[in-house]
């Protein structure tokens, strides 16, 4: 019984893992030119390199996801393996093929194993962690808008405000790239989400994920003022793959043929 119920596990694992129907859902992606940038954390005035790549437009919808778990089955509310997600995947669908809320609403308590096989799925993956602080740097006019009180405020104003989940997405400002909803919808996946590094020093980073929630994470931080991407880094550092939340959405990326 044992080594029967161990060969069925394996079996999903290797069907969820490698297994993919390809389908193309939304294609409508923005192309985010290569530059540097100063991210929140790492050595002090030590810039990042970000190749060029391609960023869906809008967030994943329900409607997209529901077509996913209809073509991987796998991946559907009843199938999936709580290895892969905690008991909030999503958790307000009705039930495998219904969901609640507006069809174009983004697709939240999607545990990241979830969003990186829809990505998958359609050629893609999921953006890395400087891929997406890069591209949400920029507001309607400028790539980089971090210095400009009223957008840190807007940003701010957006996490402080008590959050509904059933707007649909395209509703916030289309920044400088083209893309939408970086900030005032959902918070994102990245595809390297729990790679946040606190000092470079390895005796004071035994425990990241705390660290990310007291003031003394600002220590290591290249921009103390920018307290909406310390949020964001906090977030991201409480999470685990096989999470989901409400609040959690994905987009996809896409890297450019050379």
């Amino acid at each position: 019984m044992f080594k029967l119920k161990f060969y069925s596990t394996a079996l999903f694992l290797v069907i969820a893992l490698l297994s993919c129907k390809l389908s193309a859902q939304n294609d409508k992606m923005a192309l985010v030119k290569g530059g540097v940038y100063l991210p929140l954390y790492g050595a002090e005035g030590k810039t990042v390199k970000v190749d060029a790549f391609l960023m869906d437009e809008y967030p994943v919808t329900n409607a997209d996801f529901l077509k996913f778990v209809k073509e991987n089955p796998q991946w559907k509310k009843s199938n999936t393996k709580a290895l892969f997600a905690d008991k909030s995947y999503l958790t307000k669908w009705q039930n495998d093929e219904t969901y609640s809320g507006l069809p174009n609403a983004p697709a939240t308590n999607v545990s990241w194993f979830a969003a990186k096989k829809y990505c998958d799925c359609q050629g893609k993956r999921l953006p890395k962690m400087d891929e997406w602080e890069y591209a949400a740097m920029a507001n309607e006019t400028v790539p980089d808008a971090r210095k400009i009180e009223s957008y840190n405020q807007y940003i701010l104003g957006w996490y402080e405000t008590p959050k509904t989940y059933n707007n649909p997405v395209g509703k916030t400002f289309k920044n400088y790239w083209g893309i939408y909803d970086l900030h005032g919808l959902v918070w994102e996946w990245t595809q390297d989400f729990n790679t946040v590094l606190i000092s470079g020093e390895s005796r004071k980073d035994v425990d990241k994920d705390s660290n990310l929630f007291c003031g003394s994470a600002a220590i290591g931080a290249s921009d103390l003022m920018n307290y909406a991407a310390f949020m964001r880094f906090a977030f991201r550092g409480s999470m685990k793959a096989r999470y989901s939340s409400q609040n959690l959405g994905f987009r996809c990326a896409k890297d450019i043929e050379k």
